[in-house]
């Protein structure tokens, strides 16, 4: 039910189940819920935009198929799919992409390899019953709000909140990872990934350094880089290249005061209560707050 709507940067936007929603894109997304039928194999890669999505698409789909791409018996090294598509072509958005312009599309043909791997943003709270009773897995990744308000201008609590407290309650369906703790330790992070996804690294692997590879091809770096991110249009007419602006840990710093962070720092608080501070410490007060507050002495500015 729609209950209030307003507008921003010429987009209508709608309250819809309790978070906001383009009017572009709510009929994708009713469609999504009242048709998607979700199997146990299914995965689906969950974050509020500009959170790491991207990456997050790129490590995910490197991690469950890296099989396919793997040097054969002739030690013939396949090319990954990652140099010559999007981490959102391979791993396509439900409500933004495959049910945009189609209300009942053939998955069979939209995912190539199987187990069948999704993506969306829609809160835990408005996924369809298929999904949350099924046996599939789901992977969310949060971010410092800061840098995330630096990446978009605008962030919920909503999103992080439904999927963190349902991964408390079901941990073996929904794993909740944290963008700072995949900057900061990249490969314990994709083992941990990999063993949720039921395709855990076997130690011929990690002695041959695979998980290294995984890492290195879908970095920021190399992604950005990358001709095929460079060029075209995503469904939704956004250029591929938006989608990698710096991926940095407390980009924040660069764009907001002292007051910003205080004025931000009582609103998350205020919305998002105790759960904020057991969320984790990447995205509550220490250490980023403390830090910001060194760099602020550092610089001749009073901190607050």
């Amino acid at each position: 039910m729609l209950i209030n709507q307003w507008t921003m940067n010429s987009n209508n936007w709608c309250l819809y189940q309790g978070f906001w929603c383009t009017y572009l894109f709510l009929k994708s997304v009713i469609s999504f819920q009242t048709h998607f039928r979700a199997f146990d194999s299914d995965v689906f890669i969950v974050a509020f935009p500009k959170s790491g999505t991207t990456w997050l698409k790129a490590l995910t789909f490197s991690t469950l198929y890296r099989h396919r791409f793997a040097k054969d018996e002739h030690e013939h090294e396949h090319e990954h799919p990652l140099l010559n598509f999007t981490p959102h072509q391979l791993v396509r958005f439900l409500e933004l992409d495959i049910y945009l312009n189609n209300p009942c599309p053939d998955l069979e043909s939209v995912c190539i390899y199987k187990p069948r791997v999704f993506a969306t943003h829609i809160p835990y709270a408005s996924l369809f019953t298929s999904i949350k009773d099924s046996h599939c897995k789901i992977v969310y990744l949060c971010r410092n709000p800061m840098d995330v308000l630096i990446s978009i201008w605008r962030f919920t609590d909503k999103l992080v909140l439904g999927y963190w407290n349902a991964s408390r309650e079901n941990p073996d369906k929904i794993l909740f990872l944290k963008y700072e703790d995949l900057k900061e330790d990249i490969v314990s992070q994709l083992k941990h990934l990999a063993v949720f996804l039921g395709v855990s690294f076997t130690e011929e692997e990690e002695k041959q350094g695979l998980i290294e590879e995984i890492a290195k091809i879908c970095s920021f770096e190399k992604l950005q880089e990358l001709e095929v991110n460079k060029k075209d249009l995503f469904v939704t007419g956004i250029p591929h290249k938006e989608f990698f602006r710096k991926g940095e840990v407390g980009d924040w710093s660069n764009y907001l005061t002292p007051a910003m962070v205080e004025r931000l720092e009582k609103l998350m608080q205020e919305e998002l209560g105790k759960e904020k501070w057991e969320i984790g410490a990447t995205i509550s007060h220490p250490p980023w707050l403390n830090a910001w507050r060194s760099i602020c002495k550092r610089n001749w500015v009073t901190p607050v």
